[in-house]
């Protein structure tokens, strides 16, 4: 498998470092505006190689051109937040900045499952699904999974367990306006309010819960200036779906075409993730307040939408 990362950034060269210890990978290509730093990240990363013994793919820094025939691309190139900003505060900027972009990596990899990481994530995965001829399907947005995996992180120290035996999902926007679908999540089979009733554990708080999952990242990003290892291995995860064709249900920033009663936007829903991307658009019954949750976001999202397209 040949990976492509245009942007080696924070969450750029954490992904490279996922790639290269864990994954069947046998082509990773770095492109960056800053060619020397990439070189150099490259030449870091292969001074690692005598240690480990996953394979050794090819490191290769280059241009577009060198991602010729890419089974992946990952963009994470764009404009970041400041402190005190929000994601919707860069759409412009970054909605430009895309246009070129995409442009390229389609010219060299039509065939390619591209993944956007460029905030906010699912205007610019919108903005790169208008200004390119990939299919809905093989251009994602890495949407909510980063959320979601913050929420079972949260919600596993409250029961104190493990986080892989809790299930559920953030979804809708990669924002302030996501929401957590409550009615589907459980823990260990049990939905939550019963798990904690039946365990003696103190209830849960659900509305603290979704605000400690949308503050998580910025008070990461308060601290160091970043937040790259969560986001890198979300979307290593959705590489090492496709990389094995998987079929794993993971929360991704998709078009929705009259999936959930929306049209003609991207949102982060419940995606069956294999070799050539989406597979399957999962549908789910949500409660009448998740309902209108879910509405709230899929608006928020059209009035970004609305700022990128007035360009």
């Amino acid at each position: 498998m040949k990976v492509s990362v245009i942007g080696m950034g924070a969450v750029g060269t954490e992904l490279v470092g996922c790639l290269l210890h864990m994954s069947e990978a046998t082509e990773i290509v770095a492109v960056d505006k800053s060619r020397e730093k990439s070189e150099a990240e490259m030449w870091d990363f292969a001074h690692t190689t005598a240690f480990t013994y996953a394979k050794n793919p090819d490191l290769v820094v280059g241009d577009y051109a060198d991602t010729a025939g890419s089974d992946v691309v990952v963009i994470t190139a764009g404009a970041q937040i400041q402190k005190g900003q929000s994601r919707d505060a860069i759409v412009r900027e970054n909605a430009v900045l895309i246009q070129p972009v995409i442009a390229a990596v389609e010219r060299y990899s039509p065939e390619a499952v591209v993944i956007i990481v460029t905030n906010p994530v699912d205007v610019i995965t919108q903005v790169a699904l208008h200004h390119s001829g990939y299919p809905r399907t093989r251009l994602i947005s890495a949407g909510t999974l980063v959320d979601s995996a913050r929420f079972m992180r949260i919600l596993s120290d409250h029961v104190k367990i493990d986080p892989k035996n809790i299930f559920g999902y953030v979804l809708g926007d990669h924002g302030a306006s996501c929401f957590i679908p409550w009615s589907i999540c459980n823990v260990c089979g049990l939905d939550v309010d019963s798990y904690c009733e039946l365990n003696g554990l103190p209830p849960i708080d659900k509305t603290a819960i979704r605000q400690r999952v949308i503050d998580a990242g910025f008070e990461i990003f308060n601290r160091k200036g970043n937040t790259n290892h969560g986001i890198a291995a979300g979307v290593f995860r959705i590489i090492r779906a496709i990389e094995a064709n998987e079929r794993s249900v993971l929360p991704v920033g998709v078009m929705l075409q009259g999936e959930y009663g929306f049209d003609d936007v991207v949102v982060s829903v419940p995606c069956v993730i294999g070799r050539h991307g989406v597979d399957r658009i999962l549908s789910y019954r949500f409660t009448e307040d998740e309902t209108r949750a879910f509405e709230r976001s899929e608006a928020h999202l059209r009035s970004m939408i609305a700022v990128a397209h007035d360009l």
